[in-house]
């Protein structure tokens, strides 16, 4: 039993016809939506802050909190760990459980352990 009929017909695909001046003129418009996405795409407005302090911390609390990401992402790793040590009963990855747990606390809360560290 077929459940899709094959047509053993051969289709023809023909092409519409195009005028000379009608390929010219939608040439024209490829390369000009083209270029308007080439121009539009690579123009990147850049605001300057006027005080480069202010850049600076900027950056820094970008990437504390790119540091507090994987903190928190290792911090959930590490109960998943105890969690399976804990039904398993395995000494060796409870131990590394907790190990994983302590390091994603001090990830996390790096930027407040450097501030209590230089005052």
């Amino acid at each position: 039993m077929r459940l899709f009929k094959k047509n053993d017909t051969q289709k023809n695909n023909t092409k519409l016809p195009m005028t000379g001046r009608v390929k010219k003129g939608f040439r024209f418009y490829c390369m000009v939506v083209m270029a308007m996405t080439v121009v539009l795409g690579s123009s990147v407005t850049a605001f300057a802050a006027g005080d480069p302090l202010t850049v600076v911390n900027n950056l820094s609390d970008f990437i504390f909190g790119l540091v507090r990401a994987v903190g928190m992402i290792m911090l959930g790793f590490g109960i998943v760990q105890i969690g399976l040590s804990l039904k398993s009963h395995d000494p060796s990855q409870r131990a590394n459980g907790f190990l994983t747990l302590a390091g994603g606390v001090v990830i996390t809360f790096a930027k407040e352990i450097l501030t209590l560290i230089t005052g």
